[in-house]
């Protein structure tokens, strides 16, 4: 990869970024990441960047505030230190989900970060699976978003029967749950849910009756929409139900609901971490971004085409 390639982690996901750095068979960058004694972060870099093309791999996970300062305060560094050109890689993108203004004097925070990026210095932005595609738009450098559904095809494929039947978990999740049966050749169902105040209503449209399904969404968070999902799904006569979600957020109860959940598996990505105890739940399963993350990384670094990864 040449002398010029320089590739530094924060403290959001140290696992992901070594394997990326492992499959590129180039050392991580130094950097020392400390707080003061009132909690600031101070950031120090132990190598020289100078004319270099820097990456920083980020994901804006729990603590999400902590990790994105981190962040900022590196791509302020390493410009400093006259880095040719900065490159911030976030596998997965915090504030995604403010995305618009879905009532009155809300933010739209997912503007507010790509601003503070755009602002402290990043040439360019990597993201893996935008909550939502209109989030490119709000950035004024070029934004590369990963589509990450391709590791999922390639771990589905051997074991499929033919049978399966991919469901969207919402209106919202259709064009991905779409783009991932056309890949597998299945087909489609989607769960329209209704929010009453009395009662919420579950009609799934699509035949799931008797045959697998597959359950498609970009995260799971409290794990609420992936246990509706799959009791609507049960309720009319899956025969088999697993969840391939890509962010792993997984917040506090999200292990209990899955457990209870009629899902034999969930498998996500490694963009988030898991915590001790969700990397011991049993029915969740990790497969890697690393080899795709580290393709990105290099095809960018020499100025390649990255059509085969995009949305």
């Amino acid at each position: 990869m040449g002398d010029t390639l320089k590739i530094f982690c924060g403290s959001s996901n140290l696992p992901l970024a070594t394997e990326v750095c492992r499959t590129l068979g180039t050392a991580m960058g130094h950097a020392r990441i400390g707080r003061f004694a009132d909690g600031e972060v101070r950031i120090e870099l132990q190598d020289n960047v100078r004319g270099k093309d820097v990456y920083i791999i980020q994901s804006a996970c729990r603590p999400v505030n902590d990790h994105l300062v981190e962040l900022l305060i590196m791509i302020d560094a390493i410009k400093r230190a006259s880095a040719q050109r900065i490159n911030a890689v976030m596998p997965y993108y915090g504030y995604a989900r403010q995305d618009q203004k879905d009532r009155p004097r809300t933010p739209i925070a997912a503007r507010m970060v790509a601003d503070l990026l755009c602002r402290a210095g990043v040439q360019r932005f990597v993201a893996m699976d935008l909550h939502a595609r209109q989030v490119q738009g709000f950035f004024d450098i070029p934004v590369d978003d990963i589509a990450v559904l391709t590791v999922f095809v390639d771990d589905l494929k051997p074991r499929l029967a033919g049978r399966e039947v991919v469901l969207a978990p919402d209106s919202a999740g259709v064009a991905r749950a779409r783009t991932f049966a056309e890949a597998l050749n299945l087909d489609l169902a989607i769960l329209d849910f209704r929010k009453a105040s009395d009662d919420d209503t579950l009609h799934v449209v699509g035949n799931v009756a008797g045959r697998p399904v597959i359950i498609v969404d970009d995260m799971v968070d409290s794990a609420r929409t992936l246990e509706r999902s799959a009791r609507a799904a049960a309720a009319v006569g899956a025969a088999e139900i697993n969840a391939y979600c890509v962010h792993p957020v997984l917040s506090q109860g999200a292990g209990e609901r899955l457990q209870r959940a009629p899902i034999r598996s969930l498998t996500v990505t490694d963009t988030i971490p898991l915590t001790a105890a969700t990397a011991r739940h049993p029915k969740i399963r990790v497969v890697s971004i690393a080899p795709i993350l580290a393709d990105v990384i290099r095809k960018l670094h020499l100025d390649e085409p990255l059509n085969h990864y995009l949305h």
